[in-house]
């Protein structure tokens, strides 16, 4: 019994990460254990691994591992790309999905049809990409791992392409003549083709250029599945073989009850609908090609004094790359010698060259203008900001959105259904006394114009074009939940500085107690050396512009939200805000810091020893472009706020200055957090743009995280939304093509149904021939994609 038992319960461990003791260990063992479904769990510390016993119908590994990350632990795991073959409808790639989720050690499987690739996260060490590809091949759409640099898979591509135009334009040659005769016909003109003639055009169409169809038939029956392409060879194959059982017996007799012209159509037909449904989804996907192509594969480097020329994959951290006018940029780093414009546009969307110069950071896949540039190389390969990108984009295209769901269900019984509703309309024709030619002809033109590929495509075309040119205008859309999720935004919280703000404060004024005024500011900018907050390099710079000398703080520590605190001098100095740096400044002091605030000034508090030394005052300006983004949002019906840690002075300020009448003030993150927290249990669907390095908590609570000014890797890795330039208008420009591409899917997926449930019933009444259902049956796929085309022309309000 016992055996019995544990039969019946599948094993599953993980690599957990971030357990620093044998509490952590205890903690996630509990969690997972109390989980129903749950046999056993043990967690082992010092190998870091969590071994799990549980029934596999009611639990799955992914459920359980997003169980240890709930309890504050990381799962290591790894993520593969897969380009699947011979995928023709929507049950096809359900098929695949549900096979590599059927690997031992798969945490996740996601088939997009309409770029035939499967994203699969796995658990190393539990299963391998050649184990989980085996899976998809066995049940008969063969697997193989993507091609990073995407060259092969290309030159496949345009293969296959090529081979497809030759075999529709055989099948095209050998059935007009068959089309021509129906033609004339219909016209009162008798053109007679003999019926020996018509076998002869037919029967390479039936089985050389339909073979396909029959090869990808006979893998869903192994795999006792159905799809389109048993639907495309029952129907073809029912009016080829009655017509040569017709040959057969009436001889030269049978003339006139032939319908070899409806199979050969047919098939002609859904080919040249595959040709065009595939030059259209490449049309969608060319974004993320686009980016992938910007890449040079090559580099000058400068190695010993000499320029050698090396692969990009040679290329290391801190190796000086030559530039020249007209090349692209092959890695992320830092001009060190040299001045030019810099094309940016394909990778933040902003259409102007920008001006680069000695100390300015670049980005790979730039186009240099007409200067000549060293650049130090900082990030190399799958991290540069062009690959990170990349991969997003990728990431977001091979994601399914939560009514594909119920879509691929739809599919996985759509053929079953498709051919009893074929069988009863044979049935019922004969039942009302039609001969068996009209019943057959009937029962075909159900079979044939039924289409499952258009539900298929619906969502994932639309996602992939939507997606792509969000990318093209500077707008990195993370994940289909996150484009659902956008499209309900009706409060949109802001940040100020960095995100309305140009994120570039000047001093202002200083003020000081009981000491020279440069005395403070070389205090404050010696304790400010190791900042990276835009406060503190604002009094460094200034420092350095007045010549002045610097001490370097022996201890640094910055506390988010309240400031810093610094060891210069053997002293203690504080620099932030009041209640941090000087909790027992006097009501003369505070009255100054009032008024410096009422002038638009962020006030930072300056102390050593315990001793309030005097005040710096900073200013930041308005983008340009932030009222016109904030009158955008309204005019959207868009509520606005803006959440800022400055004082209530300056936000009120700033405030009036953009059009925002909501605003918070000496906002800490966890205050922020809190804010976002009620406005969601409020009921609204919140919005939260920053610059995706302080915002981070904030910007993960929202219900839209929009991170600005991009390329950050925090923002990479925290924001719903990443807009790679500093253009507050992007924010609603990308709720913008969220809507538009949730929209395009709404449609797809109307139109798909509809298309289904009106032609199956006129195919059923007699209204419909076979070589109409197929023409109808190839315009429902092509319809569905070109309508998703239609995304690549929206452009964002500021027109670049």
């Amino acid at each position: 019994m016992e055996d019995m038992a544990a039969d019946h319960f599948d094993n599953v461990n993980f690599e957990v990460t971030g357990m620093t003791c044998a509490g952590c260990a205890g903690r996630v063992e509990k969690a997972i254990a109390a989980m129903p479904g749950v046999e056993s769990a043990t967690v082992n510390l010092a190998l870091e691994k969590l071994d799990v016993s549980f029934d596999g119908d009611a639990l799955s590994p992914e459920r359980i591992a997003d169980a240890v990350r709930t309890t504050g632990y990381g799962i290591r795991e790894a993520q593969v790309i897969f380009n699947i073959a011979k995928m023709t409808c929507a049950g096809c790639a359900g098929r695949s999905e549900k096979a590599l989720q059927s690997v031992p050690g798969v945490l996740s499987a996601t088939v997009n049809l309409a770029l035939e690739t499967a994203s699969v996260h796995y658990v190393p060490g539990q299963t391998t990409p050649a184990v989980i590809a085996k899976a998809s091949t066995d049940v008969g759409y063969p697997a193989t791992v993507a091609e990073k640099t995407g060259d092969n898979r290309e030159k496949e591509v345009a293969a296959a392409q090529r081979k497809d135009l030759i075999e529709l334009s055989v099948a095209t040659i050998l059935s007009l003549p068959l089309v021509s005769q129906m033609i004339f016909m219909l016209a009162g003109i008798e053109l007679g083709i003999p019926p020996l003639a018509e076998l002869a055009l037919a029967t390479p169409v039936q089985f050389w250029v339909g073979r396909r169809f029959y090869r990808a038939a006979w893998s869903a029956l192994k795999a006792r599945a159905g799809n389109m392409d048993q639907l495309v060879v029952m129907g073809t194959s029912a009016a080829y073989f009655y017509s040569v059982w017709m040959l057969v017996s009436l001889g030269s007799e049978a003339k006139g009850h032939l319908y070899f012209e409806a199979s050969a159509v047919v098939i002609t037909l859904i080919l040249a609908g595959k040709v065009l449904e595939a030059r259209a989804k490449r049309s969608a996907s060319s974004a993320l090609r686009q980016l992938m192509s910007l890449r040079p594969n090559s580099a000058i480097v400068l190695r010993a004094s000499e320029e050698v020329e090396v692969t990009i994959s040679e290329v290391l951290i801190g190796d000086v790359i030559i530039v020249k006018p007209g090349e692209r940029l092959p890695v992320d780093g830092e001009i060190i010698r040299g001045e030019s414009e810099l094309d940016e546009s394909l990778i933040t969307g902003e259409s102007m060259p920008v001006v680069r110069q000695k100390g300015d950071e670049v980005i790979a896949g730039s186009i240099n203008g007409v200067g000549l540039l060293r650049v130090r190389a900082k990030k190399v390969g799958t991290d540069t900001t062009l690959a990170k990108i990349a991969k997003l984009v990728e990431e977001a295209q091979t994601g399914k959105a939560p009514i594909q769901r119920l879509v691929d269900r739809i599919a996985a019984i759509f053929v079953p259904v498709v051919l009893v509703i074929s069988l009863v309309t044979l049935i019922g024709w004969m039942a009302t006394g039609a001969d068996f030619e009209t019943a057959l002809t009937a029962a075909i033109s159900v079979m044939v114009i039924a289409c499952p590929c258009a539900l298929g495509l619906a969502t994932p075309t639309a996602l992939v074009a939507g997606t792509g040119v969000a990318a093209q205008h500077g707008i990195l859309i993370r994940d289909i939940e996150t484009l659902e999720r956008a499209k309900n935004i009706d409060t949109v919280v802001f940040d100020k500085t960095g995100t309305l703000t140009i994120g570039k404060p000047e001093i202002v004024s200083i003020h000081s107690f009981d000491m020279p005024e440069e005395e403070l500011l070389v205090l404050a900018a010696s304790a400010q050396s190791g900042s990276e907050h835009p406060l503190g390099k604002a009094m460094v710079t200034t420092a350095k512009n007045r010549k002045l000398t610097l001490s370097a703080p022996t201890e640094f520590t910055a506390k988010i939200g309240e400031g810093v605190v610094a060891s210069v001098n053997n002293t203690t100095v504080l620099i932030g805000r009041q209640t941090y740096a000087a909790p027992s400044a006097t009501e003369a002091m505070q009255a100054t810091a009032l008024k410096m605030a009422e002038q638009g000034q962020t006030v930072v508090w300056v102390s050593r020893d315990n001793t309030a030394l005097g005040l710096i005052g900073l200013a930041d300006t308005p983008r340009p472009q932030a009222a016109a983004a904030v009158a955008a949002l309204k005019a959207d019906g868009i509520r606005t706020m803006l959440l800022t840690g400055d004082n209530p002075q300056t936000a009120a300020h700033i405030a009036k200055l953009v059009g925002i009448d909501e605003v918070k003030s000496e906002m800490r993150p966890d205050d922020k957090v809190a804010t976002l927290k009620a406005l969601v249990a409020e009921g609204h669907h919140v919005a939260m743009v920053g610059d995706g390095v302080n915002d981070a908590p904030a910007l993960a609570v929202a219900d839209l995280g929009i991170a600005m000014g991009g390329g950050a890797d925090v923002a990479l890795e925290t924001a719903g939304f990443v807009l790679m330039q500093a253009d507050p208008t992007l924010v609603h420009s990308s709720l913008k093509v969220a809507r538009a591409t949730s929209s395009k899917i709404r449609q797809n997926l109307f139109w798909a149904f509809i298309y289904n449930v009106i032609g199956i019933p006129i195919a059923a009444l007699g209204f419909l021939n076979p070589a109409l259902a197929g023409a109808a049956m190839a315009f429902s796929s092509v319809s569905v994609v070109s309508n998703s085309l239609l995304l690549k022309r929206w452009k964002p309000e500021n027109g670049k």
